[in-house]
This record gives structure tokens, sequence and C-alpha cells, in this order.
């Protein structure tokens, strides 16, 4: 959740760190501070807030001038958002500072072996502990890289932390456990981040940070180690989106420019997936065929919007391959005790890569044996990186906090995974998911078709800004579209709003409708699965006799639907399995539009963060 930067090398430190916590505010955070490294000293700020309060200290009481710097915005783990538990956290002498995301687990205990010894611990946090733990180790070895690893040694949880010392004014050191960290690499400076988009406008070269290792940045290089003090072998590689993806390129909102990126990104995952033999190809597999084609149960876990992505998912890979599939949250999977082995796959569905909840899932499933697909679009990032496969989905940065072009992409993602499956088990012809694959390229046109016709759905959601409640009902794939339209909803519009299953209207949400309640059904098509069209209509009847205000997604074509329809929202005709591609889309507009016009915060809602790193 929390955004950290730091840089070593010839430019203002404090203009380059505050520019990059400027580009990780859509991380979600409630305070920031900045520390830098001057004339043998260490100053620092921080304020609870916007980093515009920030901004507003640093006039009032500016920084000296230095090259060497760290940043931090947080969120509030332990202890509230106050300034004093605002990072970065010095030690008593003001001679170390450090940034921290995660959680220490074992603070407390630490925190009183420090007391014991004369210390005198200032906030709330878990990080401060690490400030004065540095400080006794740096009297000792003279050495920050060194004594970040003692440190480490002895900390307990998921942590990513930089550090600068005054002592030592020409190094930053950085270290990861469970937690996001990236180094930039430049000419004559060198970054460290959360997310490259902190430092994309300096140098697109980026270096892996595995897990367990620490950092040591200077102007004239990086090296890497582990918690053990052994070189560490890293992975380079170049950003392929510019400082601009990272900007909102003329929209009011980052959420509106990503809506609109989604054609662009539907075609990007697509892009290199078939072989010159007309086969399909992933990013990374380390599972070979013959053990594919043991697999006798898959089970996707994830959160919130990639937990409706792996519901469709359930959808196709069962359709497609005949394996059973489970689909599971990840914050719950290893509490139930999960039925996994060998011949188990598991996909881990995660935007970011960092998601806790679903890494420790991940983790729990490679405990009992289980091969670990990841669907990803962060590079790097830790779910890939322990995972026996990886698709990365190659939708560009998402800043907005709710998330969009990630769930269309994930979307994409998931059913290449099904087809490969199929491919590899024998139960799809290559003719097949070459039919396929060409519905699939086809998206794209059809995404952007929709996009040029929401101008009534936007005008539609202005309508309705002063209602309680919008209701959601889908059924086949069309059920997890409405969970995600009701999730929308809540995050941007702050509104209740609910999907279920329009099959179970009659055993208990039906006694939720009255009189103009807006309620939004997902049509399946009547050429696909004509029951379940005729049975959803029979549905909007039933509310609609009721007094619900029906606001109906129905592809084009379909005419059954119009009498029961106050609002119609048409959408292009696609193959059953792939409507949510389309039927999603209007819900992304109607959530952020209504949510505009309450006068609510759209990239960043309250209480929310993009990048769940706790669980």
């Amino acid at each position: 959740m929390c955004g950290i930067v730091g840089y070593v090398g010839s430019q203002s430190a404090l203009d380059v760190v505050m520019a990059g916590l400027k580009r990780l505010e859509y991380r979600g955070y409630d305070s920031g501070g900045v520390a830098v490294l001057s004339d043998g000293g260490l100053a620092a700020a921080k304020k609870a807030g916007k980093l515009v309060n920030l901004e507003k200290e640093l006039v009032e009481r500016p920084l000296p001038a230095g090259t060497t710097g760290i940043g931090h915005t947080r969120w509030a783990t332990h202890g509230g958002p106050t300034d004093a538990n605002a990072h970065p956290h010095l030690d008593n002498a003001g001679r170390v500072a450090v940034v921290h995301n995660g959680i220490i687990e074992n603070f407390a205990v630490l925190r009183a072996e420090l007391a014991e010894r004369g210390h005198e611990l200032n906030s709330e946090t878990d990080t401060e502990v690490v400030a004065h733990l540095l400080a006794e180790e740096f009297s000792a070895t003279a050495d920050l890289a060194e004594a970040m690893r003692l440190v480490c040694r002895r900390l307990e949880g998921a942590f990513t932390l930089v550090a600068v010392h005054a002592d030592d004014p020409d190094v930053v050191v950085g270290a990861r456990r469970n937690s996001p960290l990236v180094v930039g690499v430049g000419e004559g400076e060198a970054f460290l981040a959360s997310d490259v988009a902190a430092f994309i406008a300096h140098t697109r070269s980026a270096v892996e940070l595995g897990q367990d290792q620490v950092v040591e940045l200077r102007r004239d290089g990086v090296t890497v180690t582990g918690f053990d003090g052994r070189p560490a072998e890293v992975h380079s590689y170049h950003v392929d989106w510019d400082a601009s993806a990272a900007e909102k390129g003329g929209y009011d909102y980052f959420m509106l420019k990503e809506i609109a990126e989604q054609p662009k990104a539907v075609a990007d995952t697509l892009l290199g997936r078939i072989d010159p033999s007309g086969s399909l190809t992933l990013d990374e597999v380390r599972i070979s065929p013959s053990e594919l084609r043991e697999i006798d149960k898959v089970v996707i876990v994830a959160c919130g919007t990639a937990f409706h992505a792996g519901m469709i998912a359930k959808y196709a890979i069962e359709h497609w391959t005949r394996i059973p599939c489970e689909v599971e949250l990840a914050s719950e999977f290893r509490y139930r005790d999960p039925i996994l082995d060998g011949r188990s796959l598991v996909i881990a569905i995660s935007q970011s890569g960092e998601t806790m909840d679903t890494l420790m899932a991940l983790r729990h499933a490679r405990e009992q044996g289980s091969k670990v697909l990841a669907i990803c679009n962060t590079n790097g990032s830790t779910i890939p990186r322990e995972s026996d496969a990886v698709l990365y989905t190659h939708a560009g940065p998402e800043v907005a906090v709710a998330s969009t072009k990630a769930f269309l992409t994930q979307l994409v993602a998931c059913y290449l995974v099904a087809l490969y499956l199929g491919q590899v088990r024998g139960t799809k012809w290559g003719d097949e998911i070459q039919a396929v694959i060409k519905d699939l390229s086809r998206i794209s046109e059809e995404v952007e078709r929709v996009l040029e016709t929401m101008e009534p759905v936007r005008a539609l959601a202005r309508t309705l800004a002063d209602k309680d409640t919008v209701l959601f009902l889908g059924r086949h794939v069309g059920y997890p579209v409405a969970l995600e339209g009701a999730l929308k909803l809540k995050e941007l519009a702050y509104m209740h709003a609910e999907g279920f299953a329009a099959g179970e209207l009659k055993h208990g949400p039906i006694a939720l409708i009255e009189e103009d309640v807006p309620v939004v059904v997902v049509v399946p098509s009547p050429r696909g699965r004509s029951v379940l069209h005729d049975k959803i209509v029979s549905n909007i009847q039933e509310i609609r006799a009721r007094g619900a205000r029906t606001i109906v997604i129905a592809e084009e074509g379909d005419e059954a639907v119009v009498p029961y329809a106050d609002h119609l929202i048409r959408i292009p005709a696609t193959p059953t399995l792939l409507q949510p591609l389309v039927a999603t889309v209007p819900l992304q507009v109607f959530a952020c539009e209504l949510a505009t016009a309450r006068g609510n915060e759209v990239d960043q809602p309250r209480n929310l963060a993009k990048s769940v790193t706790v669980e």
C-alpha cells in the first residue's frame, strides 16, 4: 500500500523523492515524509494527510540541499495517521532514517529490548524499532548495508526497508521480504522505489530484488546481497512504458484514461500468444506438458476484482478442459485446510503481483506440492517470481485504485490459460483454439464500440446520484459481471450495491425490490444460452412488476428484453463465454460517472489502496 522512494546521485534528492512520491499517490496513503543527507547531517520532515501538507511544511521549514535522500507515503498499520507516526523514523541521535512498508511481527519484543537498553521511542509504529536497531549495528560495523543485513535477520514479518545514515552520506540501502522493492539504474545515479512509476521519468533500466535481499545504492553502481551477506544474482530489465503512461493524458481522472485504454490493453495481452506452429504460448512455463496432463483439479485464488475474473475463468476452464475448477477468496483459502496435492494446479490472479492474501495462498499451495500459475500485470513482482508459470497481462500501469483495464486483461489471460490447458490436454483441437483466438482478437474493436456509445450511460448515472441502493443481477458468466458492477459502485460511489445470481431472486433478494429501486440486469445472449436468456427475461418481468427501475444490458438484436427495460444499454453480440469483456465496460463507466456526480474522489476512493501488501 505505502510508497517508497530513495535516491542517490547528483540531482536534488528532495526534488526527485517528492516527484516520485507524487507518482505513487495512487497506492493510497495517510501521511508522508522525507529525509535528506546534507553537510554531514540528516534533516527530515513529515506530515499527516496528503502530500500537499508535506509540501507546505517544506516551504515553511525548508530542508538543506542534498543529493541523497528517501521518502515515504504511509498507510497506517501500527499507530494512527499522525505526524509522529509518519515516516521516516530516526534514531535518538538523529543520524539514521528509515522508511518501511509492511508489518514487523516481532516489533513488540524488539521494542522492549531497546527500551531496556535506554532507547527512547517516540511513535507507536513498528518501523521506529528498525531505526534504533540500525543505529546500534552501524556503530559496531560502520557499514550501513551490513547493519541492514544484521537487522533483517532479526525481523519477522513482511517488510521493505530503505535507510540512510549521516555518517555514510553517499549510500542508500534497501531490503525486502514479502513486499515490493525495485531498483532504477541511471547515469551516475540510482533509485529505489516500491514501483517503477516513481523513477520512470529518469530511467527505464530496472533491477528486480529477490526475496530476503539487501541492495546498496551508490552513484557508481548497485550491489545486491542476501541477508546472509552472500552476493546475489539479479535480473535487469527494461521498462517498456514511459512517464506519460503514468499521467492522466488529458482525462479528468486516471480511471477514465484507463477505461479508454482497454481496447489497446486487451489487444496487447493477446500479442505474441501464438507461436509459428500455431500453438498457444505463455510468458514463462516451468511446468511440463506431462505434468499438466496429470492435473485433476484447478483452484483459482484471488481477491476483489481479480476474484470476479477467476469466477468467469471457472466457466471457461471447465467448458474447454473438463477439469473441475474451484474459485477461492485468497484471504480465506489457507485457513480452511484446502485439499491440494501434486495433481492440483493453483492459478493466482493479481494485478500488482504483491497482493499479500494471494501470495500467502500461493505459498500454502506450494507447500502442499501443487503447481502454481500466476496471472499478473507487474513484471518482476513477487507472485510471478514464486510461481511455476506466468502469464503477464501487459495492461500497462493502472493508477486508479478501482481496477478496470486490469480486470479485462485478466479475463483475456484466463481465457488463454484455459485454452492452453485444453491444448496440452487434447480437449480442444487446434482449429477450435484458433476460432476462439479469432473471437478474442475482435474483442478489442468491440470494446471500442461500447466506449463510443457510453454517453447515455453517463447521463443515466447522473440521474441516480441521490439513490441509496443499486442492485445487479446476472446469470452464468453474467453473475460475476453483476458482482463486479456492484463492487465498482461500492468502491467509487460509496453506495450500497449488491450483485446476485438472478435465479436466487425468489430465495430472498426479491424482498429488496421496491418502487423505483434501480436494478441492473446483465442479459446472456439468446443465441448461446437461450434457456438462461428466457429465464432472465422472466426475472426482469418479476422485478419490474414490483416497481423496480430496470437497467438492462443486452446484446444488439435482442428484442425480447425491450418491453421490460426502462433503460436499455446495448453491447455487441459476442460468444457467451466472452461476453463479460464487453458487458463489464458500461458498468465501469456507470460507477465512475455516478461517483463523480456525488462529488467523490474517483482515483483514490476513501479507505482503499491499490496494492494490498498486508493480510
